[in-house]
């Protein structure tokens, strides 16, 4: 059984990613949540950890860290089926997926993923830039596969793995959409069952104090 070690679902967008490929794939596993910024999760992440940072996967011996090393991971058990089949549109569903993991600095900075609540925050122009940007790639991306499914490249993927934290940073902060099918993808990420557990499980958390920030 493998299991996955992550932070609170509130405030956690790495963890979300990796928790969301086990989930569509009906991959099993155990769940481990530590309280970021505790002194609980300083004591008990070097357990699991070489980096002491959420998440990480433990498959036996085997420990993997950081999100789209999991989820390249995981595309292995599902023998490949966690990106597109075909090899143009994979490329393209990778490259998608590494903007995300390492770019969007002021998007990330200035909107901090929290999955429950509404606020508003002004963002400055390098993170209006990263808004647009990313609806953007979502145009595109649902213009050449809106004959093939509901995602981003027709089959949920990875892909939109990556994008759904980012979902919810536009849902709390309250985002303005550029055109309808960037917003129409939107919802397919923030209304996906999988989502709606993340947000009642961190519900939960807040009203525990949890997960609050």
């Amino acid at each position: 059984m493998l299991t996955l070690v992550i932070g609170n679902k509130n405030l956690s967008s790495w963890s979300l990613r990796p928790w969301l490929v086990l989930k569509h794939f009906g991959i099993p596993f155990e769940e481990v949540k530590l309280p970021l910024d505790t002194p609980t999760f300083y004591r008990e992440v070097t357990q699991y950890s070489p980096t002491n940072k959420v998440p990480a996967l433990i498959d036996g011996q085997l420990v993997i860290w950081d999100s789209l090393a999991i989820a390249e991971y995981l595309n292995e058990k599902v023998r490949g089926k966690a990106w597109p089949s075909d090899s143009a549109a994979r490329a393209y569903a990778r490259s998608v997926s590494a903007e995300m993991h390492s770019g969007f600095a002021a998007l990330r900075t200035h909107w901090p993923m929290k999955s429950v609540g509404s606020s508003t925050v002004e963002l400055p122009p390098e993170g209006k830039a990263d808004v647009a940007r990313v609806q953007q790639l979502w145009t595109e991306c649902r213009s050449q596969s809106a004959s093939r499914g509901p995602w981003l490249f027709g089959d949920y993927s990875i892909a939109d793995a990556m994008y759904a934290p980012v979902a919810l940073r536009f849902r709390h902060y309250g985002a303005k959409f550029g055109n309808a099918t960037a917003e129409s993808y939107y919802r397919q990420l923030i209304q996906d069952p999988h989502v709606q557990s993340w947000i009642e499980d961190a519900e939960a958390e807040v009203a525990s104090n949890y997960g609050a920030a």
